[in-house]
């Protein structure tokens, strides 16, 4: 090979390897003119509901703010199909594909940890919307969340039980590969015991597995236990399905349960059955908290013709608590995001005002809602205790 066309392919190579740096550079999520914000929601499985809801409040979010630091903000919305595996393929994917700055989801806890150990091996940050175990987060500094945590859920629903309810013995019925239900009932549990001052306030617990649809055995030994009240968190489906086999069998005692419940496929599918269930959730319409909840409401009406629930609320907090990051960090660097999203204080949100521990955990009240003529209705609100 001569030297003119040796030189002639080295600067073409040059060349070339530069204009495939310039478009990696105007893909990427932080250094474009567009910031990508990524969101792993389950939009289809068993979970689809919950998903469903929290991207409404998602994407209500990015059209209300829908730019920061003078850029615009993309959302990128990935299916993770209510399943572990592809909950974790989903995260990968945001991350080196579409090289996003920071990530939303997801609705279940079990989901969220799939993908925990990958948002924090890539350092990029995760906000949970509402992912409820302490897991979640334990140990990972690029996770955090804007609700609350079993351990006050738990023990706000078996205060409620004990105090206002007056129940002095209750059963368990858990869906064993739930994260969130099993840790859920353990606190309830814990709570319950030490309000009582006797384990044997726990006359039984049950367990059954995710799309189960017969619970007659589990029901058939609870009811020969008689206990006061029945705590029973799962999904909305297996709880509705739980819950009206349960009345079918005779039980009338108070069944309670977490924010899961939250979904109208739960009074869809329970229908007479699940009026007066109590459940413990984060929001409500009928108890707007802050001018931002307010609005909210309005805009959330306005664009969906409805009421706003918890999950849109959550996802309209998560977003909004990312871009008020990016704002301090002054920057799209996912480490920066990152260290100003820890040091997030007395944020005003949707869902109420919002400081992030030392965990990355929201510190923050707890909504009690009852089904009454098949709509969930407000009965009160828990502060967390300082």
């Amino acid at each position: 090979m001569n030297k003119r066309v040796f030189l002639f392919i080295l600067s073409a190579s040059l060349i070339l390897s530069l204009l495939v740096g310039c478009g990696a550079q105007e893909t990427s999520g932080s250094d474009s003119d567009v910031i990508k914000i990524g969101v792993f929601e389950p939009m289809t499985g068993s979970s689809a509901a919950g998903g469903e809801m929290t991207v409404e409040g998602i994407k209500l979010a990015n059209e209300k703010l829908g730019t920061v630091l003078g850029k615009k903000v993309e959302l990128v919305i990935v299916d993770n199909k209510s399943d572990k595996v592809e909950a974790a393929n989903a995260a990968s994917r945001l991350i080196d594909k579409d090289k996003v700055v920071a990530i939303i989801g997801s609705y279940s806890s079990s989901l969220s940890m799939a993908a925990g150990d990958i948002v924090k091996a890539a350092k990029v940050p995760a906000v949970g919307c509402s992912p409820t175990n302490p897991l979640v987060t334990l140990n990972n500094d690029y996770y955090f969340r804007v609700c609350f945590i079993d351990p006050f859920q738990g023990t706000v629903m078996s205060n409620y039980a004990f105090n206002d309810l007056n129940a002095k013995t209750a059963a368990i019925i858990q869906d064993v590969q739930q994260d969130y239900s099993v840790g859920l009932s353990t606190y309830f549990e814990q709570a319950f015991i030490e309000l009582s001052g006797s384990s044997d306030s726990i006359v039984g617990k049950a367990s059954y597995n995710t799309g189960d649809q017969d619970f007659s055995a589990q029901l058939t030994n609870i009811k020969s236990l008689n206990p006061d009240v029945i705590f029973a968190p799962g999904n909305y489906g297996e709880s509705a399905l739980l819950i009206k086999q349960a009345r079918d069998l005779g039980i009338t005692v108070p069944i309670l349960g977490g924010d899961t419940w939250e979904a109208e496929e739960f009074t869809q599918i329970g229908g007479a059955a699940v009026e007066g269930a109590v459940y413990s959730t984060h929001f409500t319409a009928e108890s707007p908290v802050s001018e931002v909840s307010k609005t909210f409401l309005e805009d959330y009406k306005a664009k969906y013709g409805g009421d706003a629930n918890a999950f849109a609320a959550l996802g309209y907090d998560a977003y909004m608590v990312i871009i008020d990051a990016i704002e301090r960090a002054g920057s799209a660097n996912p480490v920066a995001i990152k260290d100003k999203l820890a040091e997030t204080e007395d944020f005003v949100g949707a869902t109420g005002i919002i400081t992030l521990d030392e965990n990355g955990d929201a510190v923050k009240s707890a909504i009690i809602n009852q089904v009454k003529g098949g709509k969930f209705v407000y009965l009160t609100t828990v502060e967390p205790t300082k």
